[in-house]
């Protein structure tokens, strides 16, 4: 029994237990849906996506894979997400990679691409209720009709955005509930009435939408003067609200929801932000729906965010990876809820700092969350967040309305302790007897408490991974497998472009599967996605390593390939990227140059290249020095490489362009 927990009894049987007495002077805070209720709880979820997040965890062996998803999914066991919220790949940069479209071409259809169909499907499988959202970050780029911009022609967006959902029901018989516009981007009212009629029109009245994943405004004023705009729209959803909302969003009486937040380093400070803002994002700001990004860190570290998931998943080749705070801290909501309970009016903050929420399903059940967590311990990657005080405090709770003849609660705490660090998560301790509908907390400083009706509660476990290691120093893929269960080749982090499998139907010898980079257009874009397309892998603190891909180029004219040791930068940085890049070109020639733009040049000269001709490159850095081998032949030799000193390995194109890669080999010290 917690010595901190403090019950209400008769003064006869207080005697009899080992428990402080109890300070007069904490306040008493009514629970009670005798004035009725609040908004109805749509749930708590994770984004796979905007971009490429859970790249990496679909390269896990089993058990770790299945073990991961379970953390995330499985009732009852993890976090327990009530809703999974997915990127419509559209080819291009989109925080930490490119994931692939479904039409990388107008007349191009395929529904297996990617990663994201089979993460739905694994989510679905462990809780078949959980809430399918889909958002476009980027567009491919015949959307555009050759503009940056997916509005000029609305009706082929519509469709474009239509066939996905189709596609998910056609072809993995997944319902997508909710559709977003475009993510973080201004939103065109015509666009967004033109996706309800193409909704309703191929049999979709169901799926309801958002909008518009950006801020508060102006989409609130947009939906108040435009009746007809409002009936197209179910939700308003705003990124990174500080817990806060505006007047007039609440005014529509539409669902608000917190539709991407979180977006922090997933150590405990981490941890007490998500607590923090999982409660608050109700009491002040009326979310009904908080959505972390991201699910799950499975990407490079040194990618941009790295680390800001709920768990961490970043090492398939090792088996490693690490339940983290923000799982254990979202179990403590959606273990002991559902989307669909309803919120007591009689929600608030805590007079010492904190806050609290209450949820009922309106057949008795009744969940209470508590958090303390003081302003330094849970401060988010964004907004800044304004001053406030948090200290320990006596708290009572008197159960009123249809609660009060509640006689037990069960109980749940987590605790960070960041003086001695030794943090305590999820764990379950004595029922609460109440006497006269009443309970007393003695609550420190950076706690989460749940007290509930409900009794399935767990905190889930397998045995610990195996440890870290890094990437592999030796690493090599022919990509000759015929039914590939992904589109993507293990480990490769595509930075600009798509690289996938490729069965060469016309080399039926030494090449007939390889990796073709197949982006033949610059997408719709939602970064600065480089002029050359880019896939990185390895160990970013590689320094001396030696890459070798067999290449072929498919453009006559233009064609250029490269493989590069050392690249820097990755994601919404990948235009500034720096390393040292073997090219060859289709025209004959062969560069050498310290960066993906190709400005700086180390060297240059006469290849022998061209189109539709199979080459080797060879990449060797040592140190300051390196060198270039084409089929065993050297072609060039340079000093004087000082910067950068490490990074992964990559290969390339010059433009958005078909080409095909082969035999990819790296050796690094």
């Amino acid at each position: 029994m917690d010595s901190r927990l403090l019950w209400v009894f008769a003064s006869a049987v207080c005697l009899l237990l080992p428990l402080p007495v109890r300070s007069l002077s904490g306040q008493t805070y009514p629970l009670t849906d005798e004035g009725g209720l609040g908004r109805v709880f749509d749930g708590i979820g994770g984004l796979s996506g905007g971009g490429a997040t859970s790249r990496l965890l679909v390269n896990y062996a089993e058990p770790y894979r299945s073990q991961i998803l379970d953390y995330l999914f499985k009732p009852n066991f993890g976090a327990s997400l009530h809703i999974l919220k997915v990127e419509i790949g559209g080819d291009a940069q989109t925080t930490d990679g490119t994931e692939p479209s479904h039409m990388h071409y107008e007349n191009d259809e395929n529904y297996f691409r990617g990663y994201e169909w089979w993460l739905m499907k694994e989510a679905k499988k462990r809780n078949p209720n959980i809430t399918l959202i889909a958002l476009p970050w980027a567009f491919p780029g015949w959307v555009g009709r050759g503009k940056n911009w997916p509005y000029d022609f609305p009706d082929v967006t519509a469709a474009y955005v239509v066939n996905w959902i189709l596609g998910a029901k056609t072809y993995h018989d997944l319902d997508i509930q909710y559709i977003g516009i475009w993510n973080e981007r201004n939103f065109d009212s015509t666009y967004i009435k033109l996706l309800r009629y193409t909704l309703d029109k191929a049999g979709l009245a169901a799926v309801r939408i958002v909008a518009s994943d950006n801020l508060w405004e102006p989409i609130t004023t947009s939906l108040t003067l435009d009746p007809e705009l409002s009936s197209a729209v179910d939700v308003i959803g705003a990124h990174y609200p500080g817990t806060t909302t505006v007047p007039q969003a609440l005014k529509t009486q539409k669902k608000l929801w917190s539709s991407e937040d979180y977006s922090t380093f997933n150590d405990e400070v981490g941890g007490g932000c998500w607590a923090r803002i999982l409660n608050q994002n109700y009491v002040n700001g009326q979310m009904t729906a908080t959505i972390s990004w991201n699910l799950v860190a499975s990407y490079y570290e040194e990618l941009p965010f790295g680390r800001d998931g709920l768990m961490t998943a970043q090492e398939p080749w090792s088996g490693n990876y690490a339940v983290e705070s923000p799982i254990w801290i979202t179990a403590h909501t959606t273990q002991f809820t559902q989307p669909g309970w309803t919120y007591l009016q009689t929600v608030g903050h805590l007079s010492q700092g904190g806050s609290y929420v209450a949820l009922t399903d309106g057949y008795g059940n009744l969940t209470v969350v508590i958090e303390t967590m003081t302003h330094d311990h849970s401060v988010c990657i964004r907004p800044p967040l304004p001053p406030f005080n948090v200290t320990s405090q006596n708290a009572t709770f008197q159960l009123k309305g249809s609660f009060a003849s509640i006689k037990e609660l069960q109980v749940w705490r987590s605790h960070f302790d960041f003086k001695e660090k030794k943090h305590s998560l999820f764990e379950k301790l004595t029922p609460v007897k109440l006497i006269d509908g009443s309970f007393t907390l003695n609550l420190a400083e950076d706690e989460v408490y749940t007290l509930t009706t409900i009794r399935t509660g767990r905190k889930g476990s397998f045995p610990d991974p195996p440890p870290s290691a890094r990437f592999p120093k030796t690493y090599k893929d022919d990509f000759d497998i015929r039914n590939p269960p992904f589109s993507e080749a293990p480990n490769f982090a595509d930075q600009t472009g798509v690289f996938e499998y490729y069965i060469n139907l016309t080399d039926p010898g030494p090449h007939a599967f390889t990796m073709r980079q197949v982006v033949t257009q610059r997408p719709v874009t939602w970064a600065a996605d480089s002029d050359q397309t880019v896939t990185v892998i390895g160990d970013y603190r590689w320094q001396n390593m030696m890459v070798s891909c067999d290449v072929f180029m498919e453009n006559v004219k233009s064609g250029g390939v490269f493989v590069a040791a050392r690249v820097d930068k990755g994601g919404q940085s990948i235009r500034s990227a720096k390393g040292v890049f073997f090219w060859v070109f289709a025209n004959g020639s062969y560069r050498v140059t310290n960066d993906l733009a190709g400005k700086t040049v180390l060297a240059e000269g006469v290849s022998g290249t061209r189109a539709f001709d199979w080459y080797n490159l060879s990449l060797f850095v040592q140190g300051q020095s390196a060198f270039g081998v084409l089929d065993g032949r050297q072609l060039w030799k340079i000093t004087g490489v000082s910067s950068p000193k490490n990074g992964w390995a990559a290969i390339g194109t010059g433009s958005f362009e078909l080409a095909q890669f082969d035999n990819f080999n790296v050796l690094a010290e």
